[in-house]
């Protein structure tokens, strides 16, 4: 029709009908004011009615930069009639079997008429927009759509239609939920969005994948709770996002499935906006998926590692993380970059076997914090410290162990240093001075970090409660938890309960022991009632009982009772929820032995129980009780047996050299072998390491990351298409019910 886009220029001449003029003449009147003579003129010149007259003239006032003056003209417009008139010309062009359709200029004209109406509204919003008036420019774009609605009853045909129309018609689209965000208006904002990708607008794949983008955006961070889609726009048997979330997440996935089809440009934000959706649901396992989908060439595969081992280290992965990040750390890719090297050494800390390894990634990263990085420097000294504190644990030599678990402490001071008001460093510190046994100093800790938290972080009650049974303090231990269990939730109390019942059993009450992992049970199956089997909040339990630690300190209290008809049924409830658990087949092999030793001594079990133990070991050869509970039963072998035997407690005390229990029997065995100096030597430190012994191990308040909780099951996602089909997820809680 005319030359020149709306933003791109003026417009040189007007053509319709055949007819052309010379867009100068019609300014020249404007210019004198005449907007009747100028209208005149193009209806006369090139066939027009008014409203389409009226419409060459506002687009040309607008193009000029005189908004009012073009309001003034788009105002004489009447849209009403104009659909009236276009109506008919419009939906009469597909042609019946039996009929011939309209000729092809008839249609033009009649598109080229629409084109010229529905831009005149829509500049007519561009107008208000431009000049602040946000609530009518967005009454005025909705116009738009609604006259697109009426004049084409069945959608924008995707052929035979002017591609200036139905560039109006994208861009309206695309414009009315901007509008009505900037004017305050986000109920009709999210409505807006979901009409925009719901209607039949035939929209480009860009322009389709800017609103979901756009959309997805606003119901992530916009704090606004949108709720579900009406019952009108649902689809029978399709999912139907019920939150704000469940909706990003759709789009965003619908977005990367079109990325991976090769019908979008690679955009590195939508990965950016997945990944805080399917964080803050603790669905990284997920996100891993779609990253996985990408095709290679489109997202730097350092990048795709990185971020790969970022969602398997979130899923408890930590092995196949690891895996990646030498992979990604290797020097001949990206050696220095910080983020890897710290996320590498926050997983090596959580390992005593690579913890060696994490040393070297953390000081790294400790080498690499300068100038833009220099704020991660207290990170990168937390994991130094933490990753030194599992390695002294493997050392072969005492005076080794010594000289990495200072260099330990050196660290975490180092970075307290940097950030005084750090919680968690202040608590990282007490656990590592509570296991060199500096009870003095991890009792001072764990205060000041009460303190900084003003008690709301559990575990803070746990460091202090476990601290103080270490010192033997048991009945200021158990104040301790019972005034945590006061202010605690009832659904966060499971961790203090097993302390409370480890509490009772130490002051040699095991009746209100059992009493109290009642109660414990009694919260694990309240929890299951009320969640039910599905869980969609997260993959790992943080902060909630383990079900199967209960059955095993049941089993371990019967069984020291005698009860051994319970401990039994307490360990097949053990072994219902997790079969092949290393820690279940120790209690099992416990139990035997306390049974054939006391019970059925010469039934000939004893062979049975060493088996328990040797399958625990195959399945976790650095299982400490599993090795001192072999050496003890081949220790009753006879002579022949005490070198092994000696060999299985050194092992045991190199990985962890604080049991009691492998001292103690480590003593036995040089007195039956006659070495009573080293036998003395053992004796004494087990009576000192029980003085300082607490109720449980100070390494199990760090270990937050348990086993997932479940799989995600594929469901269609069709409600933003009815033809497409997404893989969907529900979290599946695996629990046994408590009988």
């Amino acid at each position: 029709m005319e030359s020149g886009e709306y933003e791109e220029g003026m417009v040189v001449e007007f053509s319709a009908n055949g007819n052309s003029m010379k867009a100068t003449d019609v300014a020249a009147k404007l210019d004198e004011g005449n907007i009747q003579e100028a209208e005149s003129s193009l209806r006369e010149g090139l066939s027009l009615n008014f409203e389409e007259a009226r419409a060459l003239l506002g687009k040309l006032e607008y193009q000029r930069g005189n908004l009012e003056g073009a309001l003034r003209v788009f105002d004489g417009i009447d849209l009403q009639s104009a659909i009236e008139r276009l109506q008919p010309s419009i939906t009469e062009k597909t042609p019946s079997k039996k009929g011939r359709s309209r000729p092809d200029s008839q249609h033009s004209v009649s598109q080229h008429a629409a084109t010229l109406v529905l831009d005149a509204i829509y500049l007519k919003a561009k107008s208000l927009h431009k000049l602040g008036r946000l609530t009518e420019a967005a009454h005025e774009c909705k116009r738009v759509l609604d006259a697109v609605e009426k004049i084409f009853h069945q959608g924008i045909p995707d052929a035979q239609v002017d591609s200036r129309l139905q560039e109006t018609v994208s861009r309206a689209v695309e414009l009315l939920p901007e509008l009505w965000k900037q004017a305050g208006s986000y109920q009709e904002t999210i409505t807006a969005y979901r009409r925009a990708l719901l209607g039949q607008w035939n929209l480009d794949n860009d322009c389709c994948a800017r609103i979901q983008k756009a959309f997805s955006v606003f119901l992530l961070y916009s704090g606004l709770e949108a709720g579900p889609p009406s019952l009108g726009v649902q689809v029978e048997g399709s999912y139907v996002p019920k939150n704000n979330l469940e909706e990003a997440i759709l789009l965003l996935m619908i977005l990367l499935r079109n990325l991976s089809q090769g019908k979008l440009k690679w955009d590195p934000s939508l990965i950016e906006h997945l990944t805080f959706a399917l964080s803050i649901c603790n669905q990284t396992s997920v996100l891993a998926k779609q990253i996985e989908e990408i095709m290679p060439g489109v997202y730097p595969r350092v990048d795709r590692w990185n971020s790969l081992a970022l969602c398997y280290s979130g899923a408890g992965q930590n092995k196949a993380a690891l895996n990646l990040l030498r992979k990604s750390l290797h020097k001949h890719e990206r050696p220095d970059e910080l983020m890897p090297l710290l996320l590498a050494a926050k997983i090596c800390s959580e390992d005593s076997h690579v913890a060696a390894e994490g040393v070297g990634y953390a000081q790294r990263a400790v080498s690499n914090s300068q100038g833009k990085d220099e704020h991660l420097k207290a990170v990168a000294l937390r994991f130094l410290g933490l990753c030194l504190g599992k390695q002294a644990k493997t050392s072969s030599s005492d005076f080794e162990r010594s000289c990495i678990q200072s260099e330990a402490l050196k660290s975490l001071s180092e970075a307290i240093s940097l950030e005084k008001n750090n919680s968690d460093l202040i608590f990282e510190l007490g656990v590592q001075y509570a296991e060199h046994r500096n009870l003095n100093a991890a009792l001072r800790y764990a205060k000041q970090f009460i303190d900084e938290t003003g008690g709301s972080a559990l575990k803070g009650w746990q460091l202090l409660a476990l601290v103080l049974s270490a010192q033997q303090r048991f009945s200021e231990a158990h104040v301790v938890t019972d005034a945590a269990l006061d202010e605690t939730a009832k659904w966060e109390q499971g961790p203090l309960l097993r302390l409370k019942a480890k509490l009772k059993i130490s002051q040699s009450l095991p009746m209100d022991a059992i009493e109290t992992y009642r109660n414990l049970l009694a919260l694990v199956q309240a929890q299951r009632k009320s969640f039910g089997r599905l869980r969609v909040n997260s993959q790992t339990e943080d902060d909630k009982v383990n079900e199967l630690e209960v059955w095993h300190g049941l089993s371990n209290l019967y069984a020291s009772l005698s009860y051994w008809r319970d401990a039994e049924i307490c360990l097949g409830k053990a072994r219902e929820l997790k079969q092949f658990a290393a820690e279940t087949l120790h209690a099992e092999g416990k139990n035997f032995t306390h049974l054939i030793c006391i019970i059925l001594e010469g039934c000939g079990r004893s062979h049975e129980a060493l088996v328990t133990y040797i399958n625990a070991l195959m399945q976790e050869p650095y299982y400490v009780p599993g090795k001192i509970g072999v050496a003890v039963l081949m220790s009753k072998m006879g002579p022949k047996a005490l070198p092994v035997a000696r060999s299985l407690l050194s092992d045991a005390l190199r990985l962890d050299p604080n049991n009691r229990k492998a001292w103690y029997h480590l003593g036995m065995i040089h007195r039956d072998d006659g070495r009573m100096a080293d036998a003395a030597d053992c004796f004494q430190a087990a009576t000192m390491l029980e003085e300082s012994d607490p109720i449980e191990s100070f390494s199990s308040v760090m270990n937050h990351l348990l086993e997932p909780l479940g799989n995600w099951e594929s469901s269609h996602f069709g409600y933003y298409s009815h033809s497409f089909t997404i893989k969907g997820h529900k979290n599946q809680f695996k629990g046994v019910i408590v009988t």
